[in-house]
């Protein structure tokens, strides 16, 4: 590339910001109507204030404060969300999110958008590494997240990162973003789809949330609140045979959901007796690529979905083949985030799970597989791994201590019913899922081809997957 075709305005002279991709993918989005986001909107800010964060003290309800790992791709999970009071609220002003804002991940897994609706919670707060982008009545925001989710959005923002552990990207190379300018109806079409897919989205979550709640309510737990008190009287004994000395361990409230699992007339077992437990494998950062074959880190994990980030190549993955997840099989994390598990409901593609992550399979019949994937995020599993992992500046779920969560085993018919749930969300999610890729190859096909070609593509999945 020859020295005057460089940007202008860019600071990066290295070789993969100028990838032929990203150069072709530039120049078909200026084959059209055209502008810089920055022209668009009415504000794109972050909470850039660092030092603020020394006086926010996080609380265990509240306020959502989002971070980049809550933005998924076209929607937010709120549910290992920070939470925060309303002096800290107040104090961050500059950052709390209003609706129909465009949200963007800046750091981590960079280029996840979103936007936020008007049914939602308020007041929410955000951290430095998301983007909040208001438009003009020029640019819908529904369209605009979805195009940042499109194969176009998508190369635009991995031109940006900058660092080569933890990347990120700043406000200035956002505002220079190329957005195309596709017609009201094409982008209020787009809205229709999208709010469509939030809306199927909302009730996989309430389905799932009623399944949470009849697991509570069989433990007696469904309106439990951790009492207030700041003691707890032990034998040696009892801190010999647990291995711990700090007080973190014996809080009360842990006692609490203990005795509920315990005391449950169904009885209960160790996970350890319900499953079989294999670890996964580290291959390590030098063998990350850009594509190939998804290799599967803890924060790529949630209940509901495996995401893509990092990748190693084909050869590699036949030498750790014997990793690869099968279908009937839960994802348990262990590491950074511990305790998120997902179940592998369909034969999977090809992937490697990170050695922070274990492989289950059930090998009792006392539970299904959707209720025990269940009980695993549930909050009382969430307090067992709280008081595990507490005291740890690193969080690390020992396997041992894994084996020995208490898991309820409820009557079959319960298990049933909360199975059903489980499986109404699942089928839900895989609706809303398919309703956003329609809106992205849409707004793909509109940028190739035209609006008309869109919407007759538009037309002719409707009538083929009703």
């Amino acid at each position: 590339m020859q020295l005057s075709a460089l940007e202008s305005l860019s600071t990066r002279l290295d070789a993969e910001h100028y990838r032929p991709i990203f150069i072709e993918t530039e120049n078909a989005l200026k084959q059209n109507e055209w502008d810089y986001l920055e022209n668009l909107t009415k504000s794109i800010m972050s909470f850039g204030a660092y030092a603020l964060n020394n006086q926010i003290e996080y609380r265990e309800s509240g306020i959502p404060f989002l971070r980049a790992t809550d933005i998924k791709e076209g929607y937010i999970d709120f549910s290992n969300a920070l939470r925060i009071d309303s002096a800290a609220n107040e104090l961050l002003w500059k950052s709390e999110i209003k609706p129909e804002t465009v949200l963007l991940t800046m750091s981590g897994t960079v280029g996840n958008s979103s936007v936020t609706q008007e049914g939602m919670n308020y007041p929410i707060n955000s951290s430095q590494d998301v983007a909040k982008i208001i438009t003009t009545s020029q640019l819908n925001p529904y369209y605009l997240s979805v195009f940042l989710q499109s194969h176009y959005g998508r190369i635009q923002t991995s031109r940006l990162p900058i660092g080569s552990v933890q990347q990120h990207i700043f406000l200035w190379q956002i505002n220079k973003l190329v957005i195309p300018l596709l017609g009201k109806a094409f982008q209020s079409s787009t809205e229709h789809t999208y709010r469509e897919a939030l809306s199927l989205l909302k009730q996989a979550d309430v389905a799932y949330e009623e399944a949470q709640t009849l697991l509570l309510s069989e433990l007696g737990l469904a309106d439990w609140q951790p009492k207030p008190q700041t003691e707890s009287v032990r034998d040696f004994s009892d801190v010999w045979s647990a291995g711990r000395m700090d007080a973190e361990y014996y809080q009360p409230k842990y006692d609490d959901i203990v005795n509920a699992i315990k005391g449950y007339p169904g009885g209960w077992h160790a996970l350890g007796n319900l499953v079989t437990m294999r670890k996964c494998v580290e291959v390590g950062s030098k063998e990350y690529l850009d594509e190939g074959i998804p290799f599967v880190r803890v924060s790529n994990i949630t209940p509901f979905e495996i995401t893509e980030e990092k990748y190693i190549s084909a050869e590699l993955y036949s030498q750790v083949a014997q990793h690869q997840p099968n279908q009937g099989e839960i994802l348990l994390s262990k590491d950074a985030t511990p305790g998120i598990a997902h179940y592998i409901d369909e034969q999977p593609r090809r992937m490697i799970p990170s050695g922070g992550i274990l492989r289950l399979k059930r090998k009792s019949d006392k539970v299904n597989d959707e209720y025990l994937t269940l009980a695993l995020n549930s909050m009382p599993t969430l307090e067992q791994v709280n008081r595990d992992v507490g005291g740890s500046v690193i969080l690390h779920w020992r396997p041992d201590q894994v084996a020995g969560t208490l898991i309820p085993i409820l009557p079959q018919a319960k298990q049933a019913e909360i199975q059903r749930k489980v499986m109404e969300s699942a089928t839900l999610r895989r609706q809303s899922r398919a309703l956003l890729e329609r809106a992205k190859r849409a707004v793909e096909i509109a940028i190739e081809d035209g609006e008309a070609a869109a919407m007759e593509w538009m037309s002719e999945y409707q009538q083929t997957h009703l």
